[in-house]
């Protein structure tokens, strides 16, 4: 049911939508700049400042083909940060980020014509709730390593139980200022949560330095050495600096990656599949986002005009940042949580994000931000993904076999972390090809999904005479309709 406080088309009061904008992009801020920096290689930088601006580019794209109707960011996906680091690790340099990207756009750019000529039932069949909504809880629960390596190790490697605490202070704090706030607070949860955990790790941090030993070096939760970089040396750039933008950088380097014909079909080989895999995500969002909102999103603006919004906003994210763009299940969160959908909040952000990108202070403090801080905004943020698959699960008959064994296969394969890999680079001493968890757990449920509801049913019922027998609708209402 919608309970939003502000609906997809209306316009908060300026000052409210700055600070929901600024709830939004503290949101999806860790995710955006972590898989540029994971994506860097020792010859091949990207920019988290650029993915920043590319995201808010991106997510303005988004908005554009959608026509303001679906509100949602697109920040730096992390599903393709396998592709993007063995671009890195084959040295295919920033034109090979930028390709490599244009091809998984191009899935979302002809699957989106396809379902405008010929319509979305075929993806409708193809991807049901009792397939999509085991997918989204796989894809929270796969999140949720990050959020529990952040809490324990704040991002390095040693873990620290003040860590943990900070963590767990910073979800309560979300949890609290979300269900027992006044109006004002239950919009701003995550500023909230955020801002006391990060008050707490000052704190002591403090602490940590005013005393010596190595149980009080544990307690230096707060590294300040993005700060001490901004402003070291003095000048210009320590207020103002561009971004390095992925385009400029490729002609920058221009002849230093040669890219032959076979580099170019190793890039659609390594970003195709996962575009596939995108699209259940895709997919799974808006589903998800629907059900917040209350308007069917893939019926308006309608699945063909979601995907070409993502496809061209990731190819244009790529130009700037490097990175692949997603639809975020953290920016959704947030709508969820703070009552608030309105696209022009999310246009808000991608402007924020974008002006940000430029500002070499702002950055560094978010920089400066402890992964264990954000750990525990990702339990509430990554939680609710994971639920919120779950809830589509709600009007499937699992005491059905033929709804259990596809949900079974899912869940089992994706948290498992199964995948099927081909060849060997020697470069990078991995699979040469490699078909995702997620990717493989989907293929499963789909093909088991298939057989469970092909044909007819053999078990019949009688009833006054009469002879029913279940015919198969694919899973996609979750209960299985009754002819006489």
């Amino acid at each position: 049911m919608n309970n939003m406080i502000y609906q997809v088309k209306q316009r908060p009061p300026f000052g409210k939508n700055l600070v929901f904008a600024f709830q939004q992009m503290i949101a999806i801020m860790a995710a955006t700049l972590l898989v540029p920096i994971l994506v860097s290689s020792k010859g091949l930088q990207c920019d988290p400042a650029a993915a920043l601006f590319g995201a808010g580019l991106g997510s303005i794209v988004y908005l554009l083909f959608t026509r303001f109707k679906s509100p949602v960011f697109l920040g730096s996906s992390f599903t393709f940060l396998g592709a993007l680091q063995a671009v890195a690790a084959q040295n295919y340099g920033y034109w090979g980020l930028i390709i490599g990207v244009a091809f998984a756009g191009l899935v979302y750019v002809v699957i989106a014509l396809v379902i405008k000529l010929v319509g979305s039932g075929w993806i409708k069949k193809l991807l049901p709730h009792v397939i999509i909504g085991p997918v989204l809880a796989i894809i929270g629960l796969s999140l949720s390593g990050t959020a529990g390596s952040w809490m324990m190790n704040n991002g390095g490697s040693k873990y620290n139980l003040w860590y943990v605490f900070v963590g767990l202070f910073t979800f309560v704090a979300i949890v609290v200022a979300s269900v027992k706030g006044g109006k004002g607070i239950k919009l701003i949860p995550f500023i909230v949560g955020i801002g006391a955990g990060l008050g707490l790790a000052l704190v002591i941090t403090a602490f940590g330095y005013i005393n010596d030993g190595e149980f009080c070096m544990g307690m230096r939760i707060v590294d300040f050495t993005p700060i001490v970089n901004c402003f070291s040396p003095f000048g210009f750039k320590s207020f103002f600096d561009y971004p390095k933008f992925t385009f400029l950088e490729a002609i920058r380097t221009n002849g230093t990656y040669p890219l032959d014909g076979a580099a170019i079909g190793n890039l659609a080989v390594l970003f195709v599949p996962i575009a596939v895999v995108e699209l259940a995500q895709h997919i799974s969002d808006h589903e998800n986002l629907s059900n917040i909102v209350g308007t069917d999103l893939l019926e308006n603006p309608g699945l063909h005009n979601t995907l070409l919004g993502d496809g061209v906003g990731s190819m244009v994210g790529a130009f700037f940042g490097g990175c692949a763009n997603t639809t975020y299940g953290e920016s959704i969160s947030c709508v969820a949580l703070s009552k608030n959908a309105s696209t022009y909040t999310i246009f808000a952000t991608g402007i924020l994000c974008m002006v940000i990108s430029f500002l070499s202070p702002f950055v560094a403090v978010i920089n400066m931000l402890p992964k264990c801080v954000m750990g525990g905004a990702c339990i509430a943020m990554y939680g609710f993904i994971s639920v919120s698959g779950l809830q589509m699960l709600k009007d499937v008959d699992l005491s059905d076999n033929r709804n259990l064994y596809p949900v079974a296969a899912i869940l089992v394969i994706g948290i498992g972390g199964v995948t099927l890999n081909f060849g060997h680079n020697a470069l990078t001493d991995s699979p040469l090809i490699q078909i995702t968890s997620l990717a493989l757990a989907m293929v499963v449920g789909i093909v088991v999904n298939a057989i469970t509801h092909s044909g007819k049913d053999k078990d019949e019922k009688v009833e006054n005479g009469a002879i029913q027998e279940n015919v198969p609708d694919f899973g996609f209402e979750g209960e299985n309709k009754v002819s006489e």
